[in-house]
């Protein structure tokens, strides 16, 4: 009995060590970077606008890793409601068929766009109905939800009751019947009245607000930030988070209530958590919370007022930011299949390559507006930026008519100073990185990828001017012509650096021409002189041409002409 005391106190003692250490593994370790993106609907084929939210989390993802971070990318499919089942209704097969089918087509799209994603969810999957029912438990047990009759107007396109300073009268062209739409989406609503589960969405209107006023950067851009913050100043009401089963089914079923069904859009945000490992077992959330909620702006409310507030009630952290993006249109009008200008981004990247596609998408994508989407604008940005600028560029750096030894001097006399001549393209790539970086960061891509631009296109001007053509059989011009290859290829190399989110194949094998050692390319080396290769003690950067004969991004041949 003695003994069995003496070993309990040790053990008890032994694992308040043990848990102090836990606390101070988590504490101190540092946590990745947590990106998402929305999970699709799979009603539906996936379209450009899908497309334009994986690229862009994406490039934020290679861009954190480029910076030495590990990060968590995730994305997926939602995969229940009401338009779900009435989608396989008109195939023919049953939902999960159905969700099988589309899913893969999701897949498929961020496959042959290189997408790299780290977890690809799906809310049809056992963990995520279980992460389901244990939050809704949390919710419970917290005293935020609670039983009552609603009434409204509800969209079944939508999946949301409306009130009635959200919804409008119109009149029907071909009749003299009138019927109500939501106003923001345009989709018919009825009135109807029903049992269900409410969220008292209204208790957390100060805390959302007092959220946004102490974190002014967390909803981007600012003009988002805006609408959220004017949605919860208009006043919150509670929220219906359930549905009868009678009349949606295929759905997680709510605990303990086999005649309610999770609401579609409490369901699908909790895919966040899913991710992660939820309901987590120890202190380490493995992520938790999110850097960054890559979302449309059609969701932006479900995102910035609805999740804040259900994390709140669950006693879990914040996202840290939520990057609301614009749609595309196509001349000015958004796309439907009704009007047929709708574009398969598989075809596009086929057509156009997918690295020219992903920079076009980067380039010229709305985040405060709307992008206009033209097949006319991505051929005008490969043959005028990325053939006619970079591609150009990275071709005279490698050229063996003006350099056959493929070997450049290294410019040790840029300690001594910079000559005139030099000075507007030095200059620029000296501050390039932290430029570049900058509008990274502050999620301003087109910028970021115009300063890049901006700097490749002075080194062409560069080159030009100085004529090393005419200068390359001049043995008293040797060193004139080494200073041009150099500004040549050291502009492509850090270009080629900066790039590599965005265009993560093409950049590869341009930094491959260039003999670029692979732990030489993260974002470290985008410095100015940092990161070539030694050849014997001696400053000779290397360069060894590709089986590409020095054509980075070739013509377009398109399938229509």
């Amino acid at each position: 009995m003695k003994y069995q005391k003496i070993i309990s106190i040790y053990t008890r003692k032994f694992t308040n060590l043990r848990h102090i250490y836990y606390r101070q593994y988590v504490t101190t370790t540092k946590k990745p970077i947590y990106i998402t993106t929305p999970i699709f609907y799979v009603n539906a084929i996936p379209h450009i606008g899908h497309l334009y939210s994986a690229v862009m989390a994406d490039s934020l993802k290679r861009y954190y890793e480029l910076k030495g971070h590990k990060v968590i990318f995730s994305t997926g499919t939602d995969e229940h409601g009401l338009k779900i089942k009435q989608a396989a209704a008109k195939d023919n097969i049953n939902p999960q068929e159905f969700c099988d089918k589309v899913s893969n087509k999701f897949k498929e799209l961020f496959d042959t766009a290189n997408i790299s994603y780290t977890n690809f969810i799906r809310t049809t999957e056992q963990t995520h109905k279980d992460a389901v029912k244990n939050f809704w438990m949390r919710l419970m047990k917290n005293g935020f939800i609670y039983k009552g009759k609603h009434e409204g107007w509800y969209s079944v396109s939508d999946e949301a009751f409306y009130s009635t300073s959200q919804v409008q009268e119109i009149q029907n062209p071909n009749s003299e019947d009138k019927s109500m739409i939501a106003i923001e989406s345009g989709q018919p609503v009825e009135w109807t009245t029903e049992e269900n589960y409410k969220f008292r969405l209204s208790e957390f209107q100060d805390r959302l607000k007092r959220w946004l006023d102490e974190n002014p950067q967390v909803i981007v851009p600012s003009n988002k930030f805006n609408e959220a913050k004017a949605w919860i100043d208009s006043g919150l009401t509670d929220l219906s988070i359930s549905r009868p089963h009678s009349r949606l089914d295929w759905g997680v079923e709510v605990p303990g209530d086999s005649e309610q069904t999770v609401y579609v859009w409490l369901d699908a945000l909790i895919n966040y958590l899913t991710v992660n490992g939820f309901p987590w077992q120890h202190e380490d959330m493995n992520g938790w919370p999110a850097d960054i909620h890559v979302v449309g702006k059609d969701i932006l409310r479900f995102h910035a007022v609805f999740w804040p507030a259900f994390l709140m009630a669950a006693d879990l952290p914040l996202p840290q930011k939520i990057l609301a993006h614009s749609h595309w249109t196509m001349k000015k009008q958004k796309m439907s299949k009704s009007r047929g200008n709708v574009v398969d981004p598989i075809k596009v990247m086929n057509d156009y390559g997918v690295d020219t596609v992903r920079y076009y998408l980067m380039r010229d994508g709305g985040i405060s507006d709307d992008g206009d989407y033209s097949d006319n604008n991505i051929k005008e940005r490969h043959r005028k930026d990325l053939a006619g600028q970079l591609g150009n560029l990275f071709s005279r750096s490698i050229s063996p008519a003006l350099n056959p030894s493929l070997v450049v001097p290294s410019p040790i006399k840029f300690s001594n100073g910079v000559t005139e001549k030099d000075a507007s393209l030095y200059n620029k790539l000296q501050n390039l990185s932290d430029l570049v970086d900058k509008h990274f960061q502050d999620m301003e891509f087109g910028k970021g990828l115009s300063l890049i631009f901006e700097a490749v296109a002075e080194a062409n001007k560069h080159f030009t001017n100085n004529e090393p053509w005419k200068l390359k059989s001049d043995s008293d011009q040797k060193e004139t012509v080494n200073n041009v290859l150099f500004y040549a290829a050291e502009t492509a190399r850090i270009s080629g650096i900066l790039l590599q989110p965005i265009m993560p194949t093409k950049m590869t094998e341009l930094l491959n021409n260039l003999g670029i050692q692979k732990e030489q390319r993260t974002w470290e080396y985008s410095k100015f002189g940092k990161g070539w290769n030694i050849k014997n003690n001696r400053d000779i950067l290397i360069f060894y041409r590709g089986d590409n004969n020095g054509i980075l991004f070739p013509k377009l041949k398109l399938s229509s002409q």
